[in-house]
Formats: structure tokens, sequence, C-alpha cells
């Protein structure tokens, strides 16, 4: 099949979307299926993905849902967009957080092919999705099918637009991100515990939360403690200047890696937390800590909940509870016999998750839309 993937979200802008974009088309390719990312340019970032990518527009960042979110601007986007499925010859029209303006919405208006859309966000109503319902509701009925990522973003979802879901989590590519991973030898220290966070330094993924924690982290654990923060955002000096003058030894800013090195980061932790305060459907950085056999710490949220088990493959804290939090790593520290009981059923876990059985359903789901679409064809004509 030829697929176009149609997402804001792509390298070099990380994010959970981003990763999942990449890896499925990874994992479509490795099938025997032709596929271009559709996405748009970024002023800057880490060069490459330019092999099966097509960019229309240029991307900014917006504030929304207590984050910033991508979108694309640009003249002639629905034209350019609609010459582009017609040139590729697309059999199926993949579009990510279809709900959101740009591409995604203008993709499917001008779709003449079955066209399918993933849902990947959680929250409650909103006023800018309020505004924005008006267009958005007729391009969601113009899907032939419709893919949650999880239970809570099918909930999300369906404020807005009621309707048939298909439940497909986020994959993890378990041999990519695998125990085995060389860790960064610069970074490992007898002396030193690493906890590591990676992700957007956006206010609901929580580091500052995990900032707050550190102090009485340090102090519990005589010092073992050293946190390692891979992401970046305009946040980031403010964040920074937040850290307490007599931790900062022991808090890492390494900003923006690139993603061949992200499974070397995960093997470079000890213990991985992701302290987010709400609005994650599901969590793809659980599911690669996971994966690489790290001791997952996280956020008892629903999103969340849809990966981990509480107290079997993850621990987790109340959101927002700084104490919580810090009693929950400090005991994991001091603790290496439950850190690798929690890693080894955390891999066990992950191996769910793999791209192979998730893509099995994408597939499936394809063929349907397909399907559907031809069938409303024929209808028409018969008509």
């Amino acid at each position: 099949m030829r697929i176009g993937i149609v997402s804001q979200s792509y390298y070099p802008r990380y994010g959970g979307v981003t990763e999942h974009v990449h890896a499925l088309a990874q994992e479509l390719r490795r099938r025997g299926h032709e596929v271009t990312i559709i996405t748009s340019f970024f002023r800057r970032g880490e060069k490459g993905f330019t092999d099966g990518v097509l960019r229309i527009g240029w991307n900014i960042l917006v504030p929304f849902n207590r984050a910033f979110v991508d979108f694309a601007i640009g003249f002639s986007l629905k034209r350019r967009l609609r010459e582009a499925i017609r040139r590729l010859d697309l059999d199926v029209v993949h579009v990510h957080c279809p709900t959101a303006p740009t591409l995604p919405i203008f993709s499917i208006q001008v779709s003449d092919r079955p066209t399918v859309g993933t849902f990947h966000s959680t929250g409650g109503r909103t006023a800018l999705q309020d505004f924005f319902k008006p267009l958005v509701v007729g391009a969601i009925e113009r899907l032939d099918a419709r893919i949650a990522v999880s239970t809570t973003a099918r909930a999300t979802a369906e404020i807005y637009h009621p309707g048939p879901y298909e439940v497909i989590p986020n994959g993890v590519d378990v041999e990519r991100f695998h125990p085995l991973v060389s860790p960064f030898p610069e970074w490992r220290d007898p002396a030193f515990t690493n906890i590591l966070f990676v992700g957007r330094l956006d206010p609901r993924k929580g580091v500052q939360d995990l900032i707050a924690a550190m102090p009485e982290v340090v102090e519990r654990t005589d010092g073992r403690a050293r946190l390692l923060v891979v992401g970046d955002s305009y946040l980031r000096p403010q964040i920074m200047a937040g850290v307490p003058s007599f931790v900062r030894e022991h808090v890492h800013f390494l900003g923006h890696v690139p993603s061949a090195d992200l499974p070397r980061w995960y093997a470079t932790g000890d213990v991985f937390c992701s302290p987010a305060t709400g609005n994650e459907s599901f969590g793809i950085v659980l599911v690669e800590a996971m994966a690489a056999g790290r001791a997952v710490v996280c956020s008892d949220i629903p999103g969340y909940r849809t990966v981990v088990n509480p107290g079997r493959d993850a621990a987790v804290f109340p959101p927002g509870d700084v104490p919580a939090l810090a009693r929950v790593l400090s005991q994991l520290v001091e603790d290496p016999i439950r850190r690798g009981r929690l890693a080894e059923e955390g891999r066990r876990r992950a191996l769910d998750f793999s791209w192979p059985s998730v893509v099995d359903r994408i597939e499936a789901v394809y063929r349907d839309a397909a399907g559907r679409r031809a069938s409303a064809l024929s209808g028409t004509s018969a008509a």
C-alpha cells in the first residue's frame, strides 16, 4: 500500500506523537508498504529525517492544554496537501491528532482517499476547542475510521466527536530500547544513582515537581542521588534558575539530544521518573523506559494507568505531591533489589506494546477504511 502519514509533530520536534509516527512508518516500511510522512518545516533542530518525508508550511508553537503544540502556517496549505495526496497516489491517508489545525484538519478536508484519524490527546473541554468545533466537526465526520491510543484518549475525543473508535495503544521498539544497550560511561559512577527525566520541559510534564523533590531526595540518600534531565524548551532557563543552590551539583540539564542517542540515555539511568501532572493519554516515555529495563516512577494519572500496573511494574505517587515523590524516589535509590524487580516486570510489560503487534491492528483498520470508502463510492454510483 502507498500510505501518507500526516502529522504536525515530527523531528526535529520531539514528543510522544513524533516517536509514534516515526516508529509506525518504520514498521510499515519493513512490511513492504510505501510510506510518506507529511509534516512541516522547522526553523531549527537536528538535520536529517528527509527520506520519505514531505514538508509543507512552517511550524510554530502555540500554548494549549498546559503545553505547547505544533501549528503549521504557510500559503496554499490546502492546495499543496491536495496535490501531494494525488501526486503520491496514496491508498490510505493516516492523520494524527486530526482535530488540530492546520495540516491535520486540512488533509482530511481535501483527501479523496480512505482516511484514518488517530487521536492522541487527553483532557476536558477547552475554550479553544469550543471555538474551532464548527470547523472540526465536518472534518472528523469525513474520517473512514478512528483510532484512539488509550481509553482516556477515546473519552476525550468523544466529548466533541461521538462515534466508534478502535483503541490501539502506542508501540515501542523493544529491540532499540533494550536492557543490553550500552550507557554513556561518563555518566556512570558507582557513587551515584541516576534518576532520569526525558521529555519536553512543558509545565504539565511535571519536571518542576521533580526538581522541587530533589533536596529531600539528596538528603535522604546522603548525596547518592543525581538527576539527569533530557529535554528542552524555551522554559529551560527559568526551570534551571529554580534549582536550589545546594543541590545544583546533583541536577544536570542535558538539553536536546539526538534521537539516535535516546536508548543510551535510558540505559544511563537507574530510575526513570515521569511526574506529569495530567492530560497524558498514554505515556510513550514510560514504555520506552520499561523496554530499556529501567525502574519506573510515575504520577498516578489515568493515562499512565493504561501502561503501568502500580506496585508491580512501576512505583506511583499522587500527581503534584512533591513530598510523596521524594519518598518514592529516595526508597528506590536506596533499594537496588526493588529497582531490579520493577525493571524486570517493566520489561515484561513493555513487550505487550511491541510495534509488530500494534501494526497488525493498524493494518486491519486501513483495510477496513478502504472497504468503507469503496462501499460508499459504489453506493453513490448506484444511486
